[in-house]
């Protein structure tokens, strides 16, 4: 594996959409007690089963920790690989590499910048040396080069694209303070303009309601295929949720593609509010330095974080009446996929959902 000192715009390279192909996906494993509650006893429940489903669709690699492997080999699904890789949390699409392509079979690896959403600023946890790493060990386990940013802050759940120019994302959090502060945003444009070879950036103002990792955009918004967006929505007025939703669907609708398409826009509805529990709260070790988990507090629900597998959607279910809801819009959106849902709570618990703890190889 070489280091590249040039840019995926410069040779050819761009960063695909997600509706494309996959070679594989890859994980990591919960374990961190003041983030998942019981010892991430029951989230290692969970992404057990969200790795078992997505290996119905394709190749499943799951990265652990030295002192978790034989429980998670235990945990896991026979035809899901699993091999170590040292990380802080277990959050694959943040820390993890962003692949890019070529017409001609190459595949590399974009290597970002991460600082637990938000270094000294306004981060989650401290430290996150491990996590900054998983990308090299991803470009590695894959044999391809990488581009390593050493001073562009970025996390792979704060951008979506349509792998023809266009990517979208939001200005709560690319314009955080934590990020990159010395840049202006005309500045972090032509970063990612450059280093996923893109001709438009799309800039929504802010995430889903609460969401503590500065509104990633793969909370509230996804391109379903070039031209066609699927937007986290309510219809209730009363909602906080909705002017940010409302707001993000004007620009939407008043904006064009990197083709000059207008966008098609399809609203899927957000679960009631989910809140944390009494056991929940409970059930988090309280450190100097992390989030808590406290009471009552609101979590950042929306089924917009769903994984695009090959053939397969793999969407979270919140024990709610829209389940059902958001299980027949997405089976209209992908009428060539299989949608299945799987209970994603104790995910939500850890402060994200399926599409925050995966991260797919696009096929060469």
């Amino acid at each position: 594996m070489k280091t590249l000192d040039s840019t995926p715009k410069k040779d050819g390279f761009r960063m695909p959409g997600e509706f494309e192909p996959h070679q594989g996906v890859y994980m990591l494993w919960p374990q961190r007690p003041d983030n998942w509650r019981n010892g991430g006893k029951p989230a290692q429940k969970t992404f057990a089963k969200v790795a078992e489903t997505i290996s119905e669709f394709e190749h499943v690699t799951v990265g652990v920790n030295d002192d978790q492997y034989a429980n998670a080999r235990h945990l896991l699904a026979g035809d899901v690989e699993v091999v170590e890789i040292s990380s802080n949390d277990a959050w694959m699409r943040d820390c993890g590499a962003t692949f890019v392509k070529n017409d001609r079979g190459g595949l590399r690896a974009v290597d970002w910048t991460f600082n637990s959403w938000g270094g000294l600023e306004d981060g989650l946890y401290f430290p996150w040396d491990k996590d900054d790493r998983v990308a090299q060990k991803m470009a590695e386990l894959e044999h391809v080069d990488r581009y390593r940013l050493n001073d562009f802050v970025l996390e792979g759940g704060s951008i979506h694209v349509d792998g023809e120019g266009t990517l979208i994302t939001t200005e709560e959090c690319l314009l955080s303070q934590g990020r990159n502060p010395q840049l202006s945003k005309e500045q972090i444009e032509e970063v990612l303009k450059q280093n996923l070879n893109l001709e438009k950036v799309i800039w929504l103002k802010k995430g889903i309601y609460l969401d503590e990792t500065n509104g990633h955009v793969d909370n509230i918004a996804n391109f379903v295929k070039p031209g066609v967006v699927a937007l986290a929505w309510t219809d209730d007025k009363t909602d906080p949720q909705y002017e940010i939703s409302k707001e993000n669907l004007d620009i939407l609708e008043r904006t064009t593609d990197a083709k000059g398409r207008k966008l098609k826009v399809v609203k899927l509805l957000v679960p009631k509010p989910v809140l944390i529990t009494q056991e929940e709260s409970e059930g988090v070790d309280a450190v100097d330095g992390t989030l808590p988990r406290t009471e009552g507090e609101r979590l950042a629900a929306s089924y917009v974080n769903y994984y695009t597998a090959n053939s397969g959607i793999v969407f979270p279910l919140f024990d709610d009446p829209m389940d059902k809801v958001a299980k027949k819009t997405l089976g209209e959106l992908y009428p060539d996929r299989k949608v299945v849902g799987v209970p994603a709570r104790e995910i939500l618990l850890g402060g994200g959902n399926i599409h925050c703890i995966t991260q797919q190889i696009p096929t060469i």
